[in-house]
């Protein structure tokens, strides 16, 4: 396990008091290792949704398992069309989905066929029962194929064009989405081999800040962070330990972090980290762990410390509610990711016209609280939420989006292309 100090000496051009936003993802990427596989655990697929694969699942069957109907018609051998006329066949019986149809097609005869059922070895196409004509007299029922409107091999599925038997259906570190789920349900397997859930222990610090239900008094705030905090962390899947708000005293603060250090793969925490701060919080942080203070080159969410305490990953984030916020979605759940054991790539950024000029400073990037719509053409269009304040929390509810403006990026006129990170599914 590579030191704060290691891992700072290996990054180009590190200063604790300027970071970059790249180099703080550079710096956690080191930082945190996913959790042992050797705790891994069987999950039935009803509670398995949003947990990350531990192990491959390889399909136990070919998905088809046969040669089968795409849709409802007749199915026959495609050797026997002509391209510039029409063709006759007889109708010698039927099959449905769900079991093999017994009997014998020769030339110049067809099977009516349902979706989904298997086809006979000699029969490759399926004409939709719409392209053709079909008469029936007497006993006898023929349909009549138009030329020029198939092609052999039309409209069939083939056995294991989906998944082949022994093929990896899905791989370790993807996350479980209603369409996984679906697909390992189509194999037959009932449960997977997941990751634990990973332990993030959370905490608010400062005398300021009140929990719900006490009396509010002057010059306190009710504390959001721990509910924003709580609502990610689950979102993303994590078991989350609420451990409340702490006050500024030595005693109490080295008791929740040794409490949570015990039982939490990960810590976060609010508050305390800024420069000049009243309270006790960051230097329980060094007496207890591995612990840098970092000013990053960004907006909001300026201070933060990283490091380790026992065997738990430290995240201090600052107090502000929007600060938060933000640095959790740029930095903690990244790692939090990595740490579960998870392989998704983070979402693309999306690229929208700004529809009002932008003030940015080069040599920061800033994330302002954006609303992003759709104009008649399609394009993408944004809009900034107003007051950018750091502690204007209504601004996260108002925005879907951040807009985010990269390090070296200067002002913004109207109509400039922004990129955005989207809120869906992160908070």
């Amino acid at each position: 396990m590579k030191s704060l100090d290691d891992i700072a000496a290996a990054l180009q051009g590190y200063d604790p008091n300027a970071l970059s936003v790249n180099q703080v993802h550079a710096f956690l990427a080191e930082l945190v290792q996913p959790v042992s596989a050797d705790e891994s655990q069987d999950a039935f697929l009803f509670a398995a949704l949003g947990r990350v694969l531990a192990q491959d699942v390889v399909s136990p069957i070919s998905v088809p398992a046969h040669n089968n109907s795409a849709m409802d018609g007749f199915a026959f051998d495609a050797a026997q069309l002509h391209t510039d006329q029409p063709l006759m066949l007889r109708v010698v019986g039927t099959a449905l989905a769900g079991k093999a149809w017994q009997g014998k097609v020769n030339a110049g005869e067809c099977l009516k066929i349902m979706t989904g059922a298997i086809l006979p070895d000699n029969l490759d196409t399926v004409v939709p029962q719409e392209f053709c004509q079909v008469v029936a007299s007497h006993d006898v029922t023929t349909i009549t194929i138009p030329p020029n409107i198939l092609k052999a091999g039309d409209n069939r599925r083939l056995m294991g064009e989906d998944l082949m038997q022994g093929q990896a259906a899905l791989q370790a570190g993807q996350h479980l989405t209603p369409a996984a789920l679906g697909l390992v349900a189509s194999l037959g397997l009932p449960d997977v081999r997941v990751h634990r859930r990973l332990r993030v222990a959370y905490f608010s610090t400062g005398d300021e800040v009140l929990s719900l239900g006490e009396a509010p008094r002057e010059g306190a705030v009710f504390d959001s962070n721990r509910y924003t905090v709580f609502g990610m962390l689950t979102r993303m899947g994590c078991e989350v330990m609420d451990m409340g708000v702490v006050r500024d005293d030595p005693v109490l603060l080295e008791a929740a972090f040794a409490k949570a250090a015990l039982e939490a793969d990960a810590i976060i925490t609010s508050g305390g980290v800024s420069v000049g701060e009243a309270d006790f919080t960051k230097a329980m942080m060094k007496k207890l762990g591995d612990v840098a203070f970092w000013k990053i080159a960004m907006r909001p969410g300026r201070p933060m410390a990283v490091g380790r305490i026992g065997k738990s990953v430290l995240f201090g984030l600052p107090g502000n509610p929007v600060a938060v916020m933000v640095t959790f979605l740029a930095f903690v759940r990244p790692a939090l990711l990595r740490m579960m054991g998870s392989t998704a790539q983070p979402a693309p950024l999306l690229r929208a016209k700004s529809l009002e000029p932008l003030r940015k400073k080069a040599g920061r990037t800033e994330y302002q609280r954006g609303f992003v719509s759709s104009a008649a053409d399609g394009t993408l269009h944004v809009r900034t939420t107003g007051n950018q304040g750091s502690g204007v929390l209504s601004s996260m509810v108002q925005g879907n989006g951040l807009i985010v403006l990269h390090h070296a990026q200067g002002n913004v006129a109207v109509g400039d292309e922004v990129d955005v990170m989207m809120f869906e599914g992160a908070i």
